[in-house]
């Protein structure tokens, strides 16, 4: 597998953003149908939980995190999440981890994605979008959604200012705990927006490789810079 790259499907060009853009997510599946019957097969596997089956498509150097070491036994390792302890805490932790990665890998290949110039398939599309060095990646998020609503506070009952649709938003301080974030958008207008639509730009990715043979596998999925 190629090393791990940003591919640029679309670039921002101005630093300051005076003009809005949206990025839609199209997604490129479509234009190789054995790349749809694998993504469904592999979705099938993830929701039932088929450990075995999920670890069988993946590339021999699968990517999985910076620094790691990856491989086919590490992504074992994030499906199971072995206990060293019996302590019930600790149980409960490592049942919300593996519970989290499962969910993420689910979501991350059910998204919208796109080819690059070297034949891999990225997920999801926001991937692609190039930022500006103006803008920290770690606090930019892709609105993941059409008409999702921006409000003028911190709740579902607070004034609607407008609706937002595939945007790039910034939060300068993401909150966990709340359901409603502080988001600046590209021209400068603020407002509340539920965190269920905002895609961390450092979030996880997931590409497809497809081997000489035509053999389609998981050759990336990552989070983090």
């Amino acid at each position: 597998m190629r090393t791990l790259a940003i591919v640029l499907g679309v670039a921002l060009t101005q630093p300051a953003f005076a003009d809005r853009q949206q990025f839609p997510p199209l997604d490129q599946a479509t234009q190789d149908p054995s790349l749809v019957t694998f993504r469904e097969e592999l979705k099938q596997a993830v929701a039932a939980r088929d450990i075995e089956r999920v670890v069988s498509v993946a590339c021999p150097d699968i990517y999985l995190s910076h620094g790691g070491n990856g491989g086919p036994a590490e992504l074992r390792q994030n499906l199971t999440r072995p206990l060293e302890t019996s302590g019930e805490p600790e149980r409960d932790q490592a049942d919300a981890l593996r519970e989290a990665y499962w969910d993420n890998l689910a979501e991350t290949i059910s998204s919208a994605g796109y080819f690059d110039d070297e034949g891999e398939f990225w997920m999801p599309t926001q991937w692609g979008i190039r930022l500006p060095p103006e803008l920290d990646p770690f606090q930019t998020y892709f609105v993941d959604g059409t008409r999702v609503s921006l409000r003028q506070g911190s709740g579902r009952d607070s004034p609607l200012l407008q609706t937002i649709s595939h945007e790039l938003v910034t939060v300068s301080a993401f909150d966990l705990e709340q359901d409603y974030q502080n988001v600046l958008l590209t021209d400068g207008t603020t407002g509340y927006m539920h965190r269920d639509f905002l895609w961390s730009m450092v979030g996880h990715r997931a590409a497809f490789y497809k081997t000489r043979q035509g053999i389609w596998q998981l050759c990336t999925f990552v989070s983090g810079d």
